[in-house]
C-alpha cells in the first residue's frame, strides 16, 4: 500500500508507524488501539484480511472470491470464529479487515465486531455498502470500528454495471451517508480497470462532494471473476497516477486532510519518487527513505498481509488462494504464521526469502531481475507475478515503469 498523501505532501498519516516506521499510530482517531512502531518492515505483525462469508448480494465482475447470493457449506462456526479472534488478539496483529463476499450478510457480524474490539483488535470492514442500515451504522460507531471501506467503481450506471445489480450505486451512497451521519470513519475502495479509469475525474469529484476522508485505489489482480477484466495499459496507469498525485497535492494545499492510497502495486512509489526528482520536490529524499524502510512487495504478501478465507484456510493474501499455508480449524493462525510446523514453514520461508534484497532479487526473472529499484519496490506485487508466470519469481506484469526508468540508479543521488 502506497500512501500518496504522505509521500507527496509529507503530512502525518494514521498508519505511518506500520507502513513507514514513523510515529506510534497516535494520528489514528482510535489511538487507543494503536500499536508500537515495529523495528523493521520485516518484523511487523500482519494485517489479516478475513473473509467471514462468501455469500454476497451483488455480482461484481472482478470478484476474486467468485461470490454469489447463496449459502456456502464449511464456513467457520461461532466457536471457531471466537478462537480465531482470540488468537489474533493475543498475537497482536496490526489490524483485522473483515471482508467477504459481503461481510454484512454474516448472521453474527455484530457479535464478531464486539468480541474483536473488546479484545483490542483494530477492526475495519470492506463492504459494498448496500446493506448498511441506520442501526448498523450506529453499532459500528459504538463498537469502535476503525474504518468502513465501501466499494465504488464508478458513478451511477458505470458502478451498477461493474457490480452486476441495478441500484448498487444508490445503495452504496446511502451506506456512505448513514455512516457519516453517526460520525463513523468511512472511505472509498476502488479497483482500477479499463472499465472505469475514464470515470476517475467524476469519482474524485464525488469524493470531494461527499467529503470522504479516505480513498484506496486498487490495481486489479486478475483472479476469480477478475481474470476476464481488462487491466490498465501502462499509459493509462501512468495517467491515473499523475491524476492522483496532483489531486493529493491540491487537497493538501487547500487544507483537506484526506488520505489517498494505492494498493497492490509497489511501483506506484517508484513512479512518484521519479516524478518528484524531475520536479525538484524537496520531499524526494524522504520518499526514498520511507520506501526503503517499507520494502514494497518483498514485505507484503506472506509477511505484512495475510488472509483467512471462509473455510479457515490461511493464504499469503486474499488474492493468492492457490497457496494454502494451513487452516485455523486445526492450527492457530499465529502458529502457522510463525512457521511453527510443516508444510507451511517451507512455503513461507520461500515466499519471504532472504533478508538481503540482493539475494532475493537473484531469484527473479524478467525485468524485476535487473530493476535498480528492487530495494524500494520488492519486485512489485508477487501475487500478480505468480499468476502471470506460473511461479513466484517472475516479474510483475502490472509494472508500468519504462525500461529506461527501471535502470535509473538512485544510489548516487541518495546516500
Amino acid at each position: 500500500m502506497i500512501n500518496i498523501t504522505k509521500l507527496q505532501t509529507g503530512a502525518a498519516q494514521p498508519a505511518d508507524h506500520i507502513r513507514y516506521g514513523q510515529g506510534d499510530g497516535s494520528a489514528h482517531p482510535h489511538a487507543s488501539t494503536a500499536t508500537c512502531t515495529p523495528t523493521s518492515s520485516r518484523t511487523r505483525k500482519p494485517i489479516v484480511v478475513w473473509n467471514i462469508t462468501r455469500t454476497c448480494n451483488l455480482r461484481c465482475i472482478h470478484c476474486y472470491a467468485d461470490s454469489h447470493a447463496e449459502r456456502y457449506p464449511g464456513e467457520l462456526n461461532w466457536e471457531q470464529c471466537c478462537e480465531v479472534i482470540d488468537d489474533l488478539a493475543a498475537y497482536k496483529v496490526n489490524a483485522l479487515l473483515l471482508s467477504g463476499g459481503e461481510p454484512l450478510l454474516h448472521p453474527q457480524l455484530p457479535q464478531l465486531l464486539e468480541r474483536s474490539t473488546e479484545r483490542g483488535l483494530k477492526v475495519t470492514i470492506s463492504t459494498n455498502g448496500t446493506r448498511i442500515t441506520p442501526d448498523l451504522a450506529r453499532r459500528f460507531k459504538e463498537l469502535g470500528v476503525a474504518y468502513v471501506g465501501i466499494s465504488l467503481d464508478g458513478i451511477g450506471e458505470v458502478h451498477d454495471q461493474f457490480r452486476g445489480v441495478q441500484g448498487a450505486f444508490e445503495g452504496a451512497i446511502r451506506g456512505f451517508r448513514l455512516c457519516e451521519e453517526v460520525g463513523q470513519k468511512t472511505g472509498l475502495r476502488l479497483t482500477l480497470t479499463r472499465n472505469n479509469v475514464q470515470s476517475m475525474e467524476q469519482i474524485l469529484g464525488f469524493i470531494e462532494q461527499e467529503n470522504i476522508q479516505r480513498v484506496c485505489f486498487y490495481h486489479l489482480v486478475p483472479t476469480g471473476r477478475g481474470v476476464d477484466v481488462a487491466c490498465l495499459r501502462p499509459e493509462e496507469a501512468r495517467a491515473a497516477m499523475d491524476m492522483l498525485i496532483d489531486r493529493a497535492e491540491t487537497w493538501h494545499r487547500s487544507g483537506q486532510t484526506r488520505e489517498l492510497l494505492t494498493v497492490t502495486q509497489p511501483a506506484d512509489g517508484i513512479y512518484l519518487l521519479l516524478r518528484q526528482l524531475r520536479e525538484g520536490n524537496p520531499l524526494a529524499e524522504q520518499t526514498f527513505r520511507l520506501l526503503s524502510w517499507n520494502g514494497g512487495g518483498a514485505n507484503s504478501s506472506g509477511r505484512g498481509i495475510a488472509n483467512i478465507d471462509t473455510q479457515g484456510n490461511i493464504h499469503p493474501d486474499q488474492f493468492w488462494q492457490s497457496v494454502t499455508l494451513g487452516n485455523v480449524k486445526t492450527r492457530k493462525f499465529s502458529d502457522v504464521w510463525e512457521a511453527a510446523y510443516e508444510p507451511s514453514a517451507a512455503q513461507l520461508n520461500e515466499l519471504r526469502g532472504s533478508d538481503d534484497p540482493a539475494e532475493r532479487q537473484k531469484k527473479l526473472s524478467g525485468r524485476c531481475a535487473t530493476c535498480k529499484h528492487f530495494r524500494l519496490c520488492g519486485g512489485g506485487f508477487r501475487t500478480r507475478a505468480a499468476f502471470a508466470n506460473g511461479h513466484w519469481y517472475g516479474s510483475d506484469p502490472g509494472c508500468y515503469l519504462t525500461d529506461e526508468e527501471t535502470q535509473i540508479d538512485l544510489s548516487g543521488i541518495f546516500s
